[in-house]
């Protein structure tokens, strides 16, 4: 299964799809995982991505991964591969992939179709707090002359509000709105404190597109760690520019 968004499939020059979770025999416990660092089977794994990008009409060779690390580090790519410890991505290369990894944090891609130029985002907690994603729209301004204004960013599948529990120190890192309580848990909306950004950002409303998918419920759909732990893969979200 490959989620799509709406919001960027307008556009014939962009390239996106977010891998879902298939239980038809792709290596159990995992699923249609398409990390190398969860225990699976490495030869399944590259035959999941083989296929996904291929789907996506796209190859293994020009797919540009990262190792995340939940930092604030921004790379400019130019080529496919892995490389770097990074958590975000930009590139304005026609048939390039940028390709993010996630299990329940918070996947954002961005495209800037007036200097034609893209950016994948991983933002869980720490590069939430870390403002992850304004450092990315810096990198994309200082390298391409994108504005927030322009742009359209589709903000994917992760762990919502009501099955996000963290402890009570978290409260010094986050706007209080951005808490709930419920039972005695305390809960955090990672997903939304990254929407905020984007609108503080001057990114339009319309053009922000926030999946409706929670990948903790979604258990036929999505992968998560908060979920399944140990036993959960991994998806990976692909944005590219038609080459």
């Amino acid at each position: 299964m490959i989620i799509q968004s709406a919001l960027l499939n307008r556009f014939s020059d962009v390239v996106f799809g977010f891998s879902g979770k298939a239980e038809g025999g792709y290596s159990a416990p995992f699923y249609w995982n398409m990390s190398l660092s969860v225990g699976d089977d490495a030869d399944v794994v590259r035959a999941n991505r083989k296929l996904f990008f291929e789907r996506l009409g796209l190859s293994v060779e020009r797919v540009a991964l990262q190792k995340q690390v939940h930092g604030d580090v921004v790379a400019v790519r130019v080529s496919g591969g892995t490389e770097g410890e990074t958590d975000a991505m930009v590139t304005n290369v026609p048939g390039l992939g940028l390709g993010i990894s996630s299990a329940d944090c918070t996947p954002i891609f961005i495209y800037d179709p007036v200097h034609k130029a893209i950016g994948a985002v991983h933002s869980g907690w720490k590069g939430t707090e870390l403002k992850i994603v304004e450092k990315t729209f810096a990198v994309m301004n200082r390298e391409y002359g994108t504005e927030a204004g322009d742009v359209f960013v589709y903000i994917g599948p992760s762990i919502t509000q009501k099955n996000y529990e963290v402890g009570e120190e978290f409260l010094d890192k986050f706007p209080i709105k951005f808490f709930g309580r419920f039972e005695g848990k305390l809960l955090l909306d990672v997903a939304g404190i990254n929407y905020a950004m984007l609108r503080d950002l001057g990114v339009p409303m319309q053009n922000i597109q926030h999946s409706t998918l929670c990948s903790y419920e979604f258990n036929h759909q999505c992968h998560s760690y908060r979920r399944d732990g140990i036993t959960s893969g991994r998806a990976l979200g692909v944005i590219a520019l038609r080459g």
